[in-house]
């Protein structure tokens, strides 16, 4: 853990927000020269509060307009049971977000495909990764909501 000052959350809001943008922007923003701005950036990578720098893809232009949450149910909670459905349902790469959960559920995927059909190809190859006991699909009927950014306190 870092601790992470006023300059620190904004420089992280203004990246979650928009990546790309030059140094001399950012620097400018948060009231910085380019050099210490940079060295702050250096510094949260280093200290793995940034993580990666990614493009956000629009699913639509990709013709991967289904989203699914698939909740999983399953009798065996041992840790050679977890390690064969991470490794097999994480290998997936229609599956976008995977949770172990506490409560009715155990195990939560977000799920991305471009049809009802992708999606019943996708099921089959999921529940061939480890014997489960119940797999319940919800579709999405509207995305009301999406971001990739965490609420960071800033002032």
């Amino acid at each position: 853990m870092i601790l992470l000052d006023a300059i620190d959350r904004r420089l992280l809001a203004i990246l979650q927000a928009d990546a790309t943008l030059p140094i001399t922007e950012m620097a400018e923003r948060v009231g910085l020269s380019q050099t210490p701005c940079w060295k702050r950036i250096k510094r949260l990578q280093d200290a793995g509060v940034i993580t990666a720098r990614v493009a956000l893809l629009d699913r639509d232009a990709l013709d991967l307009s289904l989203t699914v949450f698939v909740a999983v149910k399953t009798g065996r909670h041992d840790e050679a049971w977890l390690a064969t459905f991470a490794a097999g349902a994480g290998a997936l790469p229609e599956v976008v977000e995977f949770y172990r959960m506490s409560g009715e559920v155990d195990y939560l995927l977000k799920v991305v495909v471009r049809d009802i059909a992708a999606y019943d190809r996708f099921y089959k190859r999921l529940i061939a990764t480890a014997p489960l006991t119940d797999v319940s699909s919800s579709f999405a009927m509207e995305q009301i909501k999406f971001t990739t950014a965490l609420p960071i306190q800033t002032g």
